[in-house]
């Protein structure tokens, strides 16, 4: 029984309702006595953690120092001095010194166009693409340099959260199109079609996103023309892409399949062409069914980023890892980790937050 229900004694009618939240707790606790225990404890270890934290990370927290000397001193708290002194590094990573306001301007036209496309005004394809196209293409002069008088930037010099929102930007818009794509030759009649696409699916998902990186990094370059080789770092965004887009075209699946049998039959006896079938019946309810599965996997695409940092890109988490990197900020490792921790946090919430926003608008329980 719910212990804020109240109950009525069958002899005499007489009801008891806990008046307080003593009262309601004294008859938790009789009720349920080893729950209630460790419930206690558990809270008061939860207590005692959090004021272990906060004493560490404010009360004795060292915010700022010429250098790290304060942060060596005995009794003192978390080192937060090292955001304010290489907080270039963690943000811009090997970006040229003299350009990294390139790179924040970069940021934060990334930022500004996700921001602006999440405005029901611009939820069209012509819209969104015009959007999207005009800030890839702002982002990419600003970073790469080479025209309008600035400075070239190769992408080996590309790093910090500039080069986080680029992959993960990049490898989201590719993978929702090859999803498609892989559904609809999943979903194909032919078995000489949706045969092999079933296997090469099954295979990806079978192997670890860092071999996918790795192969396209390292592997294949050896079995193309020199040619088609291009940059490591669009190779590893296109098997990142690939990669999700197999899991992707997974979840779409499941929302085609969810979808009633006569609705495609009676777009068929109306006289509809397949591809008119597919954009305008299938495919839009599909990605509203699986709407909370496919913001979950921008989700995991984002936190996934960090990976390329093992095959030689200086993102974010790798710029952090410079960061305390030298003899004189090597005491502030956790302080690093934790400010990075946040920084996902919050965007990933962000992405998280947002998500729960289109569901609610577009009904997504609904059909």
């Amino acid at each position: 029984m719910n212990i804020s229900t109240p109950y009525v004694k069958r002899d005499s009618s007489v009801v008891h309702r806990p008046r307080n939240f003593m009262s309601r707790l004294g008859h938790y606790a009789n009720k349920h006595p080893v729950i209630f225990v460790f419930s206690t404890l558990l809270l008061l270890v939860i207590i005692g953690l959090g004021a272990v934290i906060l004493d560490w990370a404010v009360f004795r927290g060292i915010w700022s120092a010429p250098d790290s000397q304060a942060c060596r001193a005995e009794g003192v708290g978390a080192c937060w001095a090292v955001i304010g002194a290489r907080w270039r590094i963690i943000f811009f990573g090997l970006y040229p010194f003299d350009e990294q306001w390139r790179s924040a301007i970069a940021c934060a036209v990334m930022l500004a166009t996700a921001i602006t496309s999440c405005f029901p005004r611009f939820w069209t394809f012509k819209r969104l693409s015009i959007l999207w196209v005009a800030g890839y293409v702002v982002f990419y002069i600003l970073m790469g340099g080479g025209v309008f008088g600035l400075k070239p930037v190769t992408v080996q010099n590309w790093g910090g959260l500039a080069l986080t929102f680029f992959v993960f930007g990049t490898c989201t818009i590719l993978t929702m199109p090859l999803a498609v794509v892989l559904v609809l030759l999943r979903q194909s009649s032919l078995y000489m079609i949706w045969k092999p696409t079933q296997l090469i699916i099954d295979f990806v998902r079978s192997m670890p996103l860092l071999v996918v990186m790795f192969v396209t990094a390292v592997i294949v370059p050896f079995g193309l023309p020199d040619a088609l080789i291009g940059e490591k770092l669009y190779r590893v965004i296109l098997g990142f892409a690939f990669y999700n887009a197999c899991y992707q075209a997974e979840i779409l699946r499941g929302g085609i399949q969810s979808l009633p049998q006569g609705q495609d039959e009676a777009a068929k006896a109306l006289g509809l062409s397949y591809r008119h079938r597919v954009s305008r019946i299938i495919l839009p309810q599909a990605f509203k069914i699986t709407l909370p599965a496919t913001i979950n996997q921008i989700v995991i695409i984002f936190l996934e980023t960090p990976l390329i940092s093992i095959i030689g890109f200086f993102e974010v988490l790798a710029s952090g890892a410079a960061a305390f990197g030298t003899l004189e900020w090597g005491v502030a490792v956790a302080e690093v980790y934790l400010f990075i921790s946040i920084v996902f946090f919050m965007l990933s919430f962000s992405l998280s937050s947002y998500g729960r926003f289109l569901e609610k608008h577009l009904s997504v329980n609904e059909r």
